[in-house]
């Protein structure tokens, strides 16, 4: 065992004493004017939030959280159809302009099944069954023709679950129409 070596042997070091830890510095509050004038250290923003910046963290991710809910509801419920493309065919049985500001179209359709049905010669079973709709004023001059000439019709609808003031009273609204040929639709016997 050679101990000429240049190396340092860590076992037989002196001892040399234990570094001196620096006092902590004292908590300055806002309200300490020590507190504005001292240096920022760029690793700040890592110390751990105090209990009122969690809360406040909280209120703002709730707030956010319930706002982003009340547009997606308001987006679900007035602006998003549930029922898209729908078909109906019928006869239209009255279109008129309604409204005080907003001037809609508003009408009923009779569906042929209630046409065609013999059984039922209820009076209130046929109404209870109309489509009742709001016609978009492109396709209510075609329903108008097809009112007056006792034409029947095909029209594709969107349903929405509520209403709007521009949209119409009704929750449904006519797209397309097109008039049909009745004896393609009644079976003749």
């Amino acid at each position: 065992m050679n101990l000429d070596d240049d190396k340092e042997d860590f076992f037989d070091d002196v001892e040399r004493p234990a570094p001196v830890k620096k006092a902590p510095e004292p908590q300055l509050h806002p309200d300490d004017p020590k507190y504005w004038e001292r240096e920022e250290s760029e690793f700040d923003h890592l110390i751990p939030a105090t209990p009122a910046k969690r809360r406040m963290i909280w209120i703002w991710l709730v707030a956010a959280l319930v706002v982003i809910a009340l547009i997606l509801t308001v987006w679900l419920r007035y602006f998003s159809p549930y029922v898209d493309e729908a078909t109906q065919y019928g006869y239209v049985n009255k279109i008129e302009r309604r409204g005080t500001i907003f001037k809609t179209y508003e009408g009923e359709l009779l569906p042929f099944r209630n046409v065609l049905d013999t059984i039922r010669v209820d009076t209130l079973s046929v109404n209870r069954d109309e489509l009742t709709f709001t016609a978009i004023p492109k396709v209510a001059a075609t329903l108008r023709t097809c009112l007056y000439s006792n034409r029947p019709v095909r029209v594709t609808f969107k349903r929405y679950h509520a209403t709007l003031p521009w949209r119409g009273d009704s929750k449904t609204i006519i797209t397309e129409v097109d008039s049909v040929n009745p004896h393609d639709l009644i079976p003749m016997l």
